[in-house]
């Protein structure tokens, strides 16, 4: 199977026990009806990155279903907590591109998102052979990506909270769903 479309999605869930907080993550991410299963960081040559709605409406109850997944979890109250995923589009559509998984602790959604944006497009960056400074800022290397003409487009979905203050446990999850069709 090669994935021909991917989406992305996050979500957050609270509850007193940790499976059914991540239960709840999934629902509020749309995808807690299908058998999800891991696979690693590869944005498949020619697959078109969707939006949204129409990837929910793609997927069936029940049905396996291929995903990229970062997931994070705390019962402590007031704790910061993320869940992002990255992705890096190379131009030649012939090519595959790089998907990041990253899910920390005291850092905001837009920080770990930026993060896992960077991480996706370095992985990516590296197998093209674009020259670029590691300890470069972010800002910077994308400077640098966008001028190769290689990395045409970085963007990531990050899903953060804040644990909850009597102590449940609380899950943050963002995904990305490969689709066969």
């Amino acid at each position: 199977m090669i994935a021909k479309k991917i989406f992305l999605t996050k979500g957050v869930g609270k509850h007193r026990e940790r499976l059914t907080s991540f239960e709840l993550a999934l629902r509020d991410a749309g995808i807690a009806a299908c058998n999800l299963v891991r696979v690693s960081s590869i944005f498949p040559p020619r697959c078109k990155l969707i939006a949204r709605t129409p990837g929910l409406k793609a997927l069936s109850p029940g049905e396996v279903v291929f995903a990229v997944l970062s997931e994070n979890s705390t019962r402590e109250p007031h704790r910061l907590i993320a869940a992002s995923i990255g992705l890096a589009l190379p131009a030649d559509r012939n090519t595959y591109g790089y998907l990041s998984e990253h899910h920390s602790f005291g850092e905001t959604e837009q920080q770990a998102g930026e993060y896992a944006e960077e991480l996706a497009a370095e992985m990516l960056a590296t197998t093209l052979n674009v020259d670029f400074d590691p300890d470069r800022s972010w800002d910077e290397k994308k400077e640098i990506y966008r001028i190769s003409n290689k990395i045409v487009r970085t963007i990531n979905v990050s899903q953060s909270a804040i644990g909850d203050k009597r102590g449940m446990w609380t899950t943050v999850l963002s995904a990305a769903i490969l689709l066969e069709e």
